[in-house]
């Protein structure tokens, strides 16, 4: 199963963004889902840099398996679990 998260409806709303990225997170592991794929746009990167310092918090990165950017598409990133 695969998870999709686009921020670029709430790309200037700081809070809303934590609650989003927290949200996907807890339901990828509700559900024992294999990747979530988030989507902060390309832009300026200071989305990306905020969803980056998001997943390597401490309790959010003992969640997931693995980081990786988008090689082709700098505007996404996928998490992966492993169950």
């Amino acid at each position: 199963m695969k998870l999709k998260l686009d921020l670029h409806d709430i790309y200037n709303k700081g809070s809303e963004i934590d609650r989003a990225l927290r949200g996907v997170i807890e339901e990828a592991v509700r559900k024992k889902a294999t990747q979530v794929e988030i989507i902060p746009g390309k832009g300026s990167g200071q989305l990306k840099k905020k969803v980056l310092r998001f997943l390597e918090q401490k309790e959010i990165k003992a969640l997931y398996h693995r980081m990786d950017k988008d090689a082709k598409n700098h505007g996404r990133l996928f998490v992966y679990f492993r169950w």
